[in-house]
């Protein structure tokens, strides 16, 4: 089930290749079907006049024939009588003599449906064939008599070819001799049109199957270079994220010795001198009292007391920017407040906190976000800035929460050859990016110096109302 979630699951790579691809073969199939669609129109429009020009040609051929026909024998025709049968018989003649090509002849039918003529078909002849139709059901002999009645016409039908035998579809024009009332004619076997027509489609299939082929092949070469591209892309990707990995692993640990060093230091500079000092003032008090100078004792008791009363404080202080548990507690607005009243008690730097009641609370790691950039920044003035007055201020808005701390010193410095900011304020930027948040620092030397890092986040990282447990709890964001 696991393997089948995995597969199922596609990788960041994997939706790069398919937000590439999917786009890319639905445009492809797009066009092929609209190629095709529009060839296939064109060329069955192409195919239809041919196969009307081809028809016209035959019929015209047609026309001719039965014209020639006319003219051979209306010399008799034209002055005999309708019971003239030797006529007749000189006009049935010179017809059954007009045979042309491999297949082509004369036929005549009487209006009752009689053969009289059929130079090739002989077993035709003297049968009456009224009600004949084709394999198609259409009407042959019938409508001979119907268009020759009506003067002259086309008929197309089945009829079986006398080299073969075999059915074949034909053209045949018909003229009415009404005098005599037969109907005269010739027909032309138009299965060569047919076969063009057919070779014409096919060949129309074969140029659109091609085009199918050529297109499925440009979209597999461009499918192709997409994935090139995108492996090119993701290789060059990794490489840079397993350096940027590096490069941030490093830094988190320089990080890691840089506050276990500012740790150490602290515990050397600071408790462990003031326990040196109980540790003196508690042998000094022993070695009085093992002397009898009882009442001397108390001095260095006194002192030792004293020392440890400040040794707590300081383990205190070391646990509270470690992790101040009055941002747990109360929330960030007094733990910044606590962090800018100590800030000023230990640097003698004035020092001005103000604050707007939120309405709605600060997640946690907005909340511990926004207490490490103040803590960061006041270090910084601290250490750098040289500034006689700071100002910190956290309020809400409509576009979120922003953290100001500005000061009076002497701007941050930009010495030839930095490559850029500091750890802090790197540190700074960092926290701030991952919580879709934006840093500004601005900075100034001269008369009026002095610098301004304000971190804004944004609304998503405001908790609704409903959330909040009571008015106590919205004050504390």
């Amino acid at each position: 089930m696991k393997r089948l979630r995995a597969l199922l699951t596609p990788s960041y790579g994997q939706k790069l290749f398919l937000l590439a691809s999917v786009p890319l073969l639905l445009a492809a199939a797009a066009i092929s079907i609209l190629v095709a669609s529009q060839a296939r129109q064109l060329a069955e429009s192409e195919i239809r006049a041919l196969e009307h020009k081809l028809l016209e040609a035959k019929k015209a051929e047609l026309r001719n024939y039965v014209t020639q026909a006319r003219n051979a024998f209306y010399f008799i025709y034209g002055p005999a009588a309708p019971d003239d049968d030797r006529s007749k018989e000189r006009v049935l003649q010179i017809l059954a003599a007009m045979i042309y090509g491999d297949e082509g002849f004369f036929f005549v039918y009487d209006y009752d449906g009689t053969n009289l003529v059929s130079p090739r078909q002989t077993e035709f002849i003297n049968h009456n064939w009224t009600g004949l139709s084709d394999s198609e059901g259409t009407p042959i002999v019938d409508a001979f008599i119907n268009i020759a009645r009506q003067g002259a016409g086309w008929h197309e039908h089945l009829w079986p070819k006398p080299s073969t035998g075999q059915e074949a579809r034909m053209v045949t024009y018909v003229l009415g001799l009404q005098d005599w009332q037969w109907a005269v004619g010739t027909g032309v076997f138009i299965d060569d049109v047919l076969a063009q027509v057919a070779a014409s489609r096919a060949e129309v299939e074969s140029r659109v199957r091609r085009t199918f082929y050529y297109i499925i092949a440009i979209t597999l070469a461009a499918l192709l270079l997409v994935f090139s591209s995108g492996m090119v892309v993701n290789i060059r990707e990794r490489r840079l994220a397993d350096a940027k990995l590096k490069k941030l692993t490093q830094r988190v640990f320089d990080a890691q010795e840089e506050e276990r060093g500012r740790v150490a230091r602290e515990l050397h500079d600071g408790i462990s001198q003031i326990l040196v000092g109980v540790r003196y003032a508690l042998d000094d008090a022993r070695r009085r009292l093992n002397r009898g100078e009882h009442g001397e004792a108390q001095a260095p008791l006194d002192k030792g007391i004293e020392h440890l009363g400040s040794a707590i404080s300081e383990v205190r202080r070391i646990s509270r920017d470690l992790r101040p548990g009055v941002l747990d507690d109360l929330g960030l607005g007094p733990a910044i407040k606590a962090l800018a009243d100590d800030f000023a008690a230990r640097t003698g730097i004035a020092t001005e906190f103000t604050t707007v009641v939120f309405r709605n609370r600060l997640d946690q790691e907005a909340k511990i976000a926004l207490y490490r950039i103040a803590q960061e920044a006041l270090t910084n003035v601290e250490r750098h800035s040289g500034a006689t007055r700071v100002d910190v201020d956290l309020r809400g808005h409509k576009k979120g929460a922003t953290l100001r701390v500005s000061d009076n010193g002497h701007g941050l410095p930009a010495p030839p050859g930095r490559a850029g900011p500091g750890i802090g304020l790197r540190n700074m930027q960092e926290r701030i990016e991952q919580l879709d948040g934006t840093l500004r620092i601005l900075s100034s030397r001269g008369a009026q110096s002095g610098t301004v890092i304000e971190a804004t986040l944004p609304l998503s990282h405001l908790l609704p109302p409903e959330e909040a447990a009571s008015p106590k709890m919205e004050a504390q964001a």
